[in-house]
């Protein structure tokens, strides 16, 4: 008896180390998919650096609250799986975001944004942001755009001297 309940703990202690560590955690629910369906989620997840897992929501609630996450108590009934990213705040919300849009049986229910409890919305409105590389792109474009006026500006000015003098 006495075994059984340290394996529960250690479960919990488990889970509720996960939730401290990850910058980002979806709660989704997976009734209705296929196993074929839902291997091909595991896979994009673990291709992207995601844990996906599955536990009793009883185990998950003691860890949430341990996490101090206790938001997440409501969500947490029928069958769970919970997505934790300890590296990308994005790509968990992004690759199941645009799953759940071709499987309908896949529903978000809530997520953890860096220690702060999300809604579906904001799990949502997290995926569609671009990735970290498209952010650092337009952030570059920005940059470069004085520069590449004044290149242009001085070309010109160039160019009417070269004009003025011919």
């Amino acid at each position: 008896m006495s075994s059984a309940i340290e394996q529960k703990k250690q479960i919990v202690e488990e889970i509720a180390d996960k939730f401290k560590a990850s910058v980002s955690t979806i709660v989704v629910d997976y009734r209705g998919l296929t196993v074929g369906e839902v291997t091909e989620l595991r896979k994009q997840l673990r291709e992207a650096g995601v844990e996906f897992k599955v536990y009793k929501n009883s185990l998950t609630r003691r860890a949430a609250e341990a996490a101090e996450l206790s938001g997440l108590n409501e969500v947490l009934t029928g069958p769970n799986a919970v997505a934790f990213s300890t590296e990308d705040v994005v790509a968990p919300a992004k690759i199941i975001n645009d799953f759940a849009k071709k499987h309908e049986a896949l529903e978000i229910k809530a997520g953890v944004i860096e220690g702060n409890v999300a809604s579906v919305d904001e799990v949502k409105a997290l995926a569609e942001l671009p990735s970290r590389e498209g952010l650092l792109s337009m952030l570059l474009s920005v940059l470069q755009a004085p520069i590449r006026n004044l290149a242009l500006a001085a070309k010109a000015v160039a160019d009417q001297k070269e004009e003025q003098g011919a």
